[in-house]
């Protein structure tokens, strides 16, 4: 979708939701007749209430009715099992819309890194970020891997195990959960680290139209608006943005327009419809990844327009002159207008039924269609994957041995068709596409069942057990083209059909032991398959399938702790110890070989999460509040063996008690802040807010760090009550992002260690050299915006 279709299509439904906005001021002259309805619906609300807590009392499975306050329609949900809310046993938080909407929010970074135990990166473009829950998806370079991503209770993991973050506009969220530890009993495949749900915002919570303007530093501008409408029969958000920015780094400007939309509806007393879409298009410069030492240079890529007259420290690529074979060229990635430009198209269903009074029989269908044309690098890369998520499952409350019981049992399909095509690059620019290098046909298909059983021991203690069952094939072709100088051209052909069969068991305790603490403890388990790519090279270093390959699986202890004195004091702790087997990783096979990926066979992970909201002067200053979190992640190879490969000369180092490469051992955000509660100056605030990242390493020898960085935010915010006044529809903020400009590195993949012809290893000034690696954050970046609401 271009600029201009985008903004035609969000001036449209603009537009369209004066219909939306008449019909709410024609139904607030009706208050009597609408009063009537309510306590109706309340009356047979609190009858059924009543009727189900005399034959099974607990509040779980119940109807829930929700009526925020100032309204007067109530939309009652489910008796579904949840997927990230009410979870039990396990160490989850939630980030509610209040922690950001009165800031920039370019990227979900913004959002997710304000949980305990996240870390977050730059990804593979502007608005791309890396995200890792306990270090699950630190080897990864861009998106996420080993993690489960959901928005509004739909996958956007597409069966191949791959998340991508730059899909949506933060500001369409309302909340967000992010579920940590092995998970594959409740999630299935790859949820080695756990789950994370975006929430959008629900019409009842608009109620109109809210549109906004965002704009900052480097060209950033953004343009949004959400239209909402609810009853007691529906509830329906639609969401649109276009965003465009230049960035602090060369050759990273990009555009992107999101459509992202939510509808609700009541069937009738027992059946009830959701139906999610989501729609992004966007165009992304890309600049190189740098070395260490390129970095130091020229953090963010400037005077690089060209590599005849580039300055120090700027990245380049190696381009067949004639995009075949022979000579090659240096380019820039301004030079050869590296770039991305994926689309992607989500369209789901839900549908609940209620077979009884305590069971609910709920399906849901997902399309996803990732359409993407990168030419990112030497090797540009084009491709459609297509994917196809289906579940069936149960969820019935009851009682056993006379206790109160949520049982549930479910089935999932899902499908990835992958159509995949890499080309040598040309001199030409984006559109340089060369000879084929290479082709990947076929599909990835998990089939499998999951069951659940949730039993109240006593009044304050529940104990909670699952299993998940999964089968999995990934029946790929590849076919390489080489086209040798002065030869004709050579074609390998590579079937790969790999099936792997995964069971993920976990039990949990949830002990309310009085009404201001809970705690949990938690045996999890998950797995994660390989993806396509790891297996056209076989442990002998040659092609072929790589039919050692082994699933890599976790297996985590949690300890965990919530403390809530009132509404003034919040805490969340929790400790963990995770063994991980078979973790994928790239490895030599030898002199003169291919590298192939290979599974380390033992690992650990161990670490603790502290979450803390606090209100410290609720009488002085009621206003006042500061939150914090802190993250802890210590994760070393326990039986690791790697080789390396110099010239004639290979050896094999021992790894065990080396740090993970690209987890960062220590986490900590802090923001300190006042938003006045009341008076005619309710909704004015601001922040402080404060976040430390350690120092890295970026090896499996541990002999090059990234260093670690401390940076600064500042916000001011007027946000008033909807009500309190005329202002009451416009709300207002200004952001200091790195107020001290501190220069950081924001990602840094992992490098290979190597060695010297001698056959000693490199040491780490060698390894500062490695390009590839490194981008730069952001710099000190001023924003401001303002949103009305009609």
């Amino acid at each position: 979708m271009s600029k201009h279709l985008f903004s035609a299509a969000v001036s449209a439904a603009l537009c369209a939701s004066a219909a939306l906005c008449a019909s709410a001021a024609s139904a607030q002259t009706d208050d009597q007749a609408r009063r009537a309805e309510l306590l109706r619906q309340r009356a047979a609300i609190d009858a059924e209430l009543a009727r189900l807590d005399a034959a099974a009392p607990k509040p779980q499975a119940a109807l829930v009715a929700a009526m925020p306050p100032g309204t007067d329609e109530i939309f009652v949900t489910g008796k579904a099992l949840s997927l990230t809310t009410q979870v039990r046993g396990q160490t989850v938080t939630t980030v509610d819309a209040a922690a950001f909407r009165n800031t920039p929010a370019t990227t979900i970074a913004d959002i997710v890194r304000l949980s305990p135990g996240i870390a977050v990166t730059q990804g593979n473009g502007p608005r791309d970020v890396g995200v890792s829950v306990r270090g699950s998806n630190a080897r990864n370079g861009f998106g996420a891997r080993n993690l489960q991503v959901f928005e509004d209770d739909f996958p956007v993991t597409q069966p191949d195990g791959l998340a991508r973050f730059d899909l949506t506009d933060p500001h369409a969220y309302g909340a967000v959960d992010v579920v940590r530890g092995p998970s594959s009993a409740r999630y299935g495949n790859y949820a080695l680290g756990g789950a994370v749900n975006f929430r959008t915002r629900s019409g009842r919570e608009i109620q109109g139209v809210e549109a906004g303007f965002d704009a900052g530093g480097d060209g950033y501008a953004n343009l949004y608006a959400t239209i909402g409408h609810a009853t007691s029969g529906h509830d329906i958000a639609v969401f649109g943005s276009y965003v465009r920015g230049d960035g602090a780094t060369g050759h990273t400007g990009y555009e992107t327009g999101t459509l992202n939309a939510l509808a609700r509806f009541e069937l009738g007393s027992r059946d009830r419809v959701a139906v999610k879409l989501i729609y992004n298009e966007g165009d992304f410069r890309l600049s190189t990844r740098l070395s260490y030492n390129q970095y130091l240079t020229n953090p963010y890529q400037l005077g690089c327009a060209a590599a005849a007259s580039a300055v120090p420290g700027c990245g380049t690529i190696s381009v067949l002159v004639n995009g075949t074979n022979g000579a090659r060229i240096a380019q820039t990635a301004d030079e050869g207008n590296l770039a991305r430009n994926d689309r992607r198209t989500i369209v789901g269903t839900r549908y609940e039924h209620d077979l009884g009074s305590n069971t609910t029989w709920r399906t849901q269908a997902t399309f996803d269609s990732r359409v993407v044309n990168q030419p990112t690098s030497a090797t540009p890369f084009k491709g459609t994957l297509d994917s196809y998520n289906l579940t069936l499952d149960v969820t019935n409350h009851g009682r056993i041995a006379g206790m109160d019981s949520t049982s549930f049992v479910g089935v999932f399909y899902n499908y990835l068709d992958n159509q995949s095509y890499s080309f040598n690059k040309t001199p030409a620019g984006r559109n340089g596409f060369g000879a084929l290098t290479q082709t990947v046909f076929g599909d990835v298909r998990n089939l499998g069942v999951r069951a659940r059983e949730e039993l109240q021991l006593t009044g304050r203690l529940q104990a909670i057990a699952g299993i998940g069952a999964e089968r999995s094939i990934l029946d790929v072709r590849q076919t390489a083209y080489s086209y040798p100088v002065g030869a004709n051209p050579v074609l390998a052909y590579i079937p790969a059909d790999r099936h792997f069969t995964n069971v993920a068991p976990e039990v949990a305790l949830f002990w309310q032991a009085i009404d201001a603490v809970r705690l949990h403890a938690r045996v999890g388990t998950g797995y994660g398959i390989p993806q396509a790519g790891n297996l056209f090279v076989s442990a002998a270093g040659v092609a072929g399938n790589n039919a050692s390959l082994k699933a890599q699986r976790n297996t985590g202890v949690d300890l965990g702790a919530e403390v809530a004195l009132g509404s003034n004091f919040k805490a969340e702790l929790t400790g963990y110890y995770e063994w991980f087997t078979n973790e994928l990783v790239s490895q030599s096979a030898g002199v003169n070989l291919l590298a192939y990926t290979s599974n380390v066979p033992r690992s650990v992970h161990r670490g603790v999460e502290l979450g803390v909201s606090w209100k410290p002067l609720p009488g002085l200053l009621p206003g006042a509040k500061l939150d914090a979190s802190y993250s802890y992640n210590d994760q070393y190879y326990t039986d690791f063996q790697e080789r390396l490969t110099a010239g004639t000369v290979s050896t094999v180092l021992d790894r065990n008690g080396k740090a993970i490469p690209g987890v960062i051992p220590n986490f900590v955000n802090a923001r300190l802040g006042y938003d006045q509660p009341a008076g005619p100056l309710s909704g004015l605030g601001g922040f402080a807010e404060l976040g430390y990242r350690d120092r890295f390493f970026v090896d499996n020898s541990n002999l090059l760090a990234m260093p670690s960085a401390t940076l600064v935010n500042l916000n001011l915010h007027y946000d008033p009550p909807k009500g309190s006044g005329p202002l009451s529809r416009l709300s207002f903020y200004a952001s200091v992002q790195n107020l001290f400009d501190v220069t950081t590195v924001g990602a840094a993949s992992v490098i290979a260690n190597s060695l010297a012809t001698s056959g000693t290893e490199n040491p780490a000034s060698v390894l500062a050299n490695t390009t590839g690696s490194v981008y730069a954050g952001q710099p000190r970046t001023v924003y401001a915006g303002v949103k009305a609401r009609f």
